[in-house]
């Protein structure tokens, strides 16, 4: 039995077609999607209705996509409805739709097709992680308050971590609200500005049609209050690892003499867990400064690994593709492992020239792990800002990860930074 589509009508609610199958979207065109490459929908997942967009579905009695029409009983068209999956889930398809000339831009989320098989929701996409450590059901909030509580206790001064109570507490981060029960893997925001203009920036845009989803870092913190939040998780957490680089900052490596003076400092406190940097690998020689100081790790966000698509979607001030494949090349160089934040965009990701250049990127590198992260922007907005062509042919992104697979045996996939220095050491309750 086929997955259906499923709709909306004006009031939100949600209904599955009598006859018309799931559709998934790749680049501009649609598709039919396999039944292998469903799941039912993840605990913890959304489900979003899409203003002025028209649901499409596949009818198989005449063997093409179509609109589903008006919701019966009403007027108005049949919505679109696409899921946010939870954390550590990659998208095979988008959601299909048609749009309305003068629609909104769709906020930054992920918007993957969604359909109604056996009485469930189902979903394109896949689990590309095992780790539990931003699952819905591993946060208690009575525990996160009593932590933030506790930790502003004994600083009451540290502006980071006044800053980070509100990511847990306001905004919902899952590593804020990991930091703050004391396991996993802890944010250590430092830069308030950035060298970047990414079309789905989430902390800052300027003159956007979408509201920024997090509220930006406004200060650099000291390297004493970074060592504050990362010494006692180092020390204490479960697999530990404490990460510069969050989606509530701008870019941290503008901020390297503090960085490397924070590295410095924590390092003389404890030898224990990793120090991971996530950043857009602008300047290779503060990546330099910050492994010879103590930095194990670092992840490098992507969005493709050919240089027009890249300055389109990243919108570089003074560095591009070629100072990213350089700072790779010093961190691992160094010693540090490093990590490609891929973030995924079926119909750009995994169309065979794209395939090609970061298999090429890779190889050049000698990148430890790719981790599939869904790009969280509007595809209409990010095709047409990137000017990408339609009538392009891609593999599928499960075909895509199946070539990388065999090409690079030792690559490892996932969706979140690992503990390296902690890795052979496995909590049941991270898998």
């Amino acid at each position: 039995m086929a997955a259906k589509l499923v709709y909306a009508d004006s009031q939100g609610r949600i209904y599955d077609h009598p006859y018309l199958h799931l559709a998934g979207r790749s680049g501009w065109d649609f598709h039919r999607v396999p039944e292998k490459e469903l799941m039912p929908l993840p605990p913890g997942s959304d489900l979003f209705v899409l203003p002025g967009r028209q649901a499409v579905g596949y009818d198989p009695r005449r063997r093409r996509f179509v609109t589903a029409g008006e919701v019966p009983g009403q007027a108005g068209e049949a919505q679109a409805v696409a899921a946010f999956m939870a954390p550590a889930h990659t998208m095979n398809y988008l959601a299909a739709y048609k749009t309305t000339p003068g629609s909104p831009v769709l906020p930054l989320f992920a918007y993957t097709a969604v359909g109604w098989k056996d009485g469930r929701f189902w979903v394109a996409g896949w689990r590309s992680d095992p780790d539990r450590r931003q699952d819905l059901g591993q946060f208690d909030c009575a525990a996160i308050e009593q932590g933030v509580k506790s930790r502003l206790a004994r600083y009451p001064g540290n502006r980071l971590l006044q800053h980070l109570s509100g990511c847990a507490l306001t905004t919902g981060c899952p590593a804020a609200r990991n930091l703050f029960l004391g396991r996993w893997e802890a944010p250590l925001p430092s830069s308030p500005v950035c060298n970047a203009r990414c079309l789905g920036c989430l902390s800052e845009q300027e003159n956007s049609p979408f509201p920024a989803p997090m509220r930006r870092l406004t200060f650099v913190p000291r390297p004493e209050e970074i060592a504050e939040v990362a010494v006692p998780h180092l020390q204490q957490a479960q697999h530990p690892v404490a990460s510069f680089g969050q989606g509530c900052e701008g870019e941290p490596l503008l901020q390297a003499g503090t960085l490397v003076e924070a590295v410095k400092l924590i390092r003389r406190q404890v030898s224990r867990g990793t120090l991971n940097l996530n950043t857009n690998a602008s300047r290779p020689e503060a990546v330099v400064g910050l492994v010879e100081a103590g930095l194990d790790s670092m992840r490098v966000s992507l969005n493709s690994a050919r240089p027009h698509y890249y300055a389109a979607y990243f919108r570089p001030h003074g560095y591009g593709l070629q100072e990213v494949r350089t700072a790779i090349q010093a961190a691992k160089s160094g010693g540090a492992r490093v990590a490609l934040n891929y973030l995924i965009f079926p119909g750009v990701s995994d169309v065979p020239p794209e395939v090609a250049a970061l298999e090429e990127l890779i190889a050049s590198t000698g990148i430890d792990l790719l981790q599939l992260r869904n790009l969280n922007i509007d595809p209409d907005y990010y095709l047409h800002g990137m000017k990408f062509p339609p009538n392009q042919k891609p593999m599928g992104v499960r075909n895509m990860i199946n070539r990388l697979h065999k090409a690079f045996p030792s690559l490892r996939f996932g969706y979140f930074n690992p503990p390296w220095r902690d890795e052979k050491a496995v909590d049941p309750a991270l898998v």
